[in-house]
């Protein structure tokens, strides 16, 4: 299961990280107690809509591209969630300019004219 505040909590930690601020530097200017930060950044805690906008303002990140990083995650956490329980039969792996086809019935491949060369190797 995908919980919103582990996401959450990994993407404030990242920006904290990038900006080589401490869980104290960043306690003290959002105003929240470095053990609750760190208890939101290890996602133990819910952040409220309050909390989170302090905690932006104190990395001087808007909330907005807070949520758009999530939102990433949250989607690419889904995918992989996604692909765990229905595996793909036959991957379609794009290599240097080439895309392998093995394992795929020859009527169920489809090739539309790319915008770039592209070389189609059978297996």
């Amino acid at each position: 299961m995908i919980l919103l505040r582990r996401l959450l909590g990994d993407v404030l930690r990242r920006q904290r990280q990038r900006q080589g601020r401490t869980l104290r530097e960043v306690s003290s200017s959002a105003r929240v107690s470095l053990g609750y930060l760190s208890e939101v950044e290890r996602g133990q805690k819910e952040a409220s809509s309050e909390l989170l906008s302090a905690i932006c303002d104190a990395l001087d990140v808007r909330m907005s591209e807070l949520m758009r990083e999530v939102s990433d995650d949250l989607a690419l956490a889904e995918l992989a969630e996604s692909a765990a329980v229905e595996p793909v039969p036959a991957p379609v792996r794009p290599m240097l300019n080439s895309v392998s086809v093995a394992g795929v019935p020859p009527e169920r491949v489809t090739i539309k004219a790319p915008t770039e060369a592209v070389d189609v190797v059978a297996a």
